[in-house]
């Protein structure tokens, strides 16, 4: 599992390389406590608008759950490339069930 983990990481992270575009700052938020991987991006130099999420992972058993993706490279796709079985992924933006959804009934 760590190996999944550290995949995951590798993959969510490089989505922020270079850490800017032509009018936005990326910033990769990385949990490993909580197995969460995130890169969101504000406004820059213009900070009008609220920050986005750009992709969102997590890590939960032997499952990756993919909250979001806003990219046109997916990491679905990077992840396979990497060896994790499409069986692992939950494309949870998608409507894929999620195996732990009992933590966020309300």
């Amino acid at each position: 599992m760590d190996n999944l983990i550290q995949i995951v990481c590798e993959e969510v992270e490089k989505y922020a390389v270079g850490g800017r575009g032509m009018n936005f700052i990326a910033f990769p938020v990385l949990d490993d406590i909580r197995q969460t991987y995130t890169v969101t991006t504000v406004n820059y130099p213009k900070r009008d608008e609220f920050a986005d999420v750009i992709v969102l992972a997590r890590v939960v058993g032997d499952k990756v759950i993919i909250e979001a993706d806003a990219t046109d490279k997916q990491l679905v796709d990077a992840l396979i490339q990497r060896g994790i079985p499409r069986e692992q992924i939950v494309l949870a933006y998608l409507g894929e069930p999620i195996p732990d959804a009992e933590r966020f009934k309300l």
